[in-house]
């Protein structure tokens, strides 16, 4: 800011108001879905929306209340029965775990979530914030808090609707997927489906609103462990910090492509861990990168931080003078605001093309939807990311083996093809491609042992490998322990420091230094097996 280029005003200006006027409609219905008032939603949208403006990594970037952290709130609050010095501790605490992953450089690899993962999980969450509000969209409140008394309470409300929310509530989500998106420029969608939709129930009646909100600056909330919810108030404040981390960063990849910038991952995690501690402070909701506001920020001419804290400054205006006026919106509205922002939440495009994407990946994206809506979110995603891991190793671990198959067909020179051609018939060569990881190593040991009869020399080729893992290692160990046994000859080529360094730590000194014979390359250990003479006589 101290720096600020004058020429940029007005765009920052003019996508800050913008984007203000589209978190309007959106905070009040995160707040009123969260269980902490729309107030809530609005002080939370003001509060991380300045601060992580003002302090993060991304110019471009709006934050305020998203789907993925008003759910992990909403059930926050309903477990710990709306306490707010414990709901709200969580949510300080998880912005002080979003500013340590931050100090310590963790940004780079909280982004490293595979996509089909990613995918289903943020499905899963527009799944969620939809099945939360059909009730509501009917005139009636679920019975009890979470995704499963919802879903059994909207055959109810079904049943039962009341009629003039049923209407509103239609005529909301008619505007939202239908408005012109030439008008949308002007005035943005969700502004006007809330204005429609509060002035026709000033006519017709009978449907339940927000009633009165709080004016004023909120009240200061101090930060209160209960050892009884200890690992409640913990776990909701991790998966706060990891999901806000993920939600920013996705979104500040978003504005790099728009804008043909780089965000600063570490600094947006400090930023954004600013922002909601502050706001677990105040008794305002947790936010994250908004990607929806962020893009029409942009689009609107937003360029500088600038224009974040002007969309704060501009909700900061309305909760200090209009906030009486939101009394009357009826909550069918934001329901219906609510159950467009789950729809499009829903990842569309890859539910579209998967059937043509690999059936695992699939799978592991449908498993993670299925969790994050009937298990949890935690889960869902440690699951996936540990299947997804699991899958990307035996991938891995088999492209080695497969190379290791086609070794001596790949000899680098002509040279090395003339000396391996001379003593082929008792030599076994193996090479190894970049790091060998322990997902190779159990089938690698068995692979190179069971030749060790047929053979009368090994070669294994360490030339591109950079280092080795213990796994790795300690079936290099078995294989040179069997070749020791069995009086086999062992050549170790091209191994550098650390690879060297791997293996003797977990050989003794015998071993490691007469179990085998070391060479700088692949071409020295194949000139000394020719020189030696001992493997060329079975090739009559």
């Amino acid at each position: 800011m101290l720096k600020y280029d004058m020429k940029n005003l007005k765009g920052d200006l003019y996508g800050g108001i913008i984007a203000g006027v589209i978190a309007l409609p959106l905070a009040l219905a995160f707040g009123e879905a969260s269980g902490a008032g729309p107030i809530a939603g609005l002080w939370g949208a003001i509060i991380v929306g300045f601060l992580a403006a003002a302090f993060g990594g991304t110019n471009t970037q709006i934050t305020g209340p998203t789907g993925p952290m008003v759910v992990v709130f909403a059930g926050l609050y309903a477990s710990l029965n709306g306490n707010p010095e414990l709901v709200f501790t969580s949510v300080f605490l998880g912005g002080l775990m979003m500013i340590a992953f931050g100090v310590f450089k963790l940004g780079n690899y909280i982004r490293l979530v595979p996509y089909p993962v990613i995918s289903g999980f943020m499905s899963g969450i527009g799944g969620i914030i939809i099945a939360l509000q059909v009730s509501r969209l009917f005139g009636h409140e679920p019975a009890e808090a979470g995704t499963i008394p919802a879903l059994t309470s909207i055959p109810s409300a079904v049943m039962d609707p009341n009629l003039v929310a049923t209407a509103l509530g239609a005529i909301t989500l008619g505007i939202l997927f239908f408005y012109p998106k030439s008008l949308s420029r002007f005035i943005p969608t969700p502004l006007v489906a809330l204005i429609v939709g509060t002035v026709l129930s000033l006519f017709f009646t009978g449907a339940p609103i927000l009633g009165d909100i709080p004016t004023g600056f909120p009240d200061f909330v101090m930060p209160t462990i209960d050892m009884g919810n200890a690992f409640i108030i913990v776990e909701a404040a991790f998966l706060l910090a990891v999901l806000g981390s993920i939600d920013s960063l996705l979104t500040s990849l978003v504005a790099d492509n728009m804008t043909s910038t780089k965000h600063k991952s570490n600094k947006e995690l400090f930023g954004q861990g600013l922002g909601n501690a502050v706001a677990g402070l105040f008794g305002a909701i947790p936010g994250a990168g908004a990607t929806m506001r962020t893009v029409i920020n942009i689009r609107s001419g937003g360029v500088s931080r600038l224009s974040g804290m002007v969309h704060a400054l501009l909700l900061l205006g309305v909760v200090l003078a209009l906030s009486p006026l939101a009394a009357k919106i009826p909550h069918t509205v934001l329901a219906a605001i609510l159950i467009k922002v789950g729809y499009d939440i829903i990842d569309w495009n890859y539910l579209k093309m998967a059937h043509r994407g690999p059936r695992f990946d699939l799978a592991l994206m449908a498993l993670v939807l299925v969790m994050t809506i009937f298990v949890d979110l935690i889960t869902a995603v440690a699951v996936g990311v540990v299947l997804a891991s699991l899958a990307f190793v035996k991938q891995m671990a088999d492209l080695q083996l497969e190379s290791l198959a086609q070794t001596p067909e790949s000899l680098s020179s002509d040279k090395e093809r003339k000396l391996f051609a001379k003593i082929r018939s008792r030599t076994t060569l193996y090479a190894f491609s970049g790091p060998l990881s322990f997902g190779a190593a159990a089938e690698l040991s068995h692979r190179m042992r069971s030749n060790m009869s047929k053979n009368g020399l090994i070669i294994i080729d360490f030339s591109t490998v950079p280092f080795l893992d213990l796994s790795a290692a300690k079936a290099i160990e078995d294989i040179i322990r069997d070749a020791v046994t069995s009086k086999q000859d062992l050549y170790l080529a091209g191994a550098n420091d650390a690879v060297k360094k791997g293996l003797k730590a977990v050989l003794d000194d015998a071993h490691y230094e007469k179990g085998c014979q070391w060479f700088p390359s692949r071409l020295k250990a194949l000139e000394a097996a020719t020189k030696s003479g001992k493997y060329e006589e079975a090739e009559e």
